[in-house]
């Protein structure tokens, strides 16, 4: 039987499988440009709220427990909404990867 509570994924991205922006990896960064509000969906304002501090896309999917491709159509949705900035990691300064890296070796 089935979790009465999940739902499924072309549900949240309205039918949609690619994101609108192909450029968001598993490691570009997004922010909120603004606080979660009343109007996004539930999915969309976990997110917003999620990026309040710079977080990359792989940790944004985990965060609100959807699937990858799932977290990209919703992030690039948001981002041409002019809710969330991305940036790529090449777009940043060398001490903040430098930061990046040894949180991820820490793990």
């Amino acid at each position: 039987m089935e979790d009465a509570t999940f739902v499924r994924p072309f549900i949240i991205t309205g039918g949609r499988a690619e994101p609108t922006r192909a450029d968001l990896r598993l490691e570009t960064l997004v922010v909120a440009v603004q606080g979660p509000d009343e109007t996004l969906e539930f999915e969309r304002r976990h997110i917003v709220a999620v990026c309040a501090q710079p977080t990359t896309v792989a940790e944004v999917a985990f965060k609100v427990g959807v699937p990858l491709g799932v977290a990209k159509v919703l992030i690039s949705d948001l981002v041409v909404a002019g809710r969330l900035m991305c940036r790529h990691l090449a777009e940043l300064p060398l001490p903040m990867l430098e930061r990046i890296r040894d949180h991820v070796r820490a793990l």
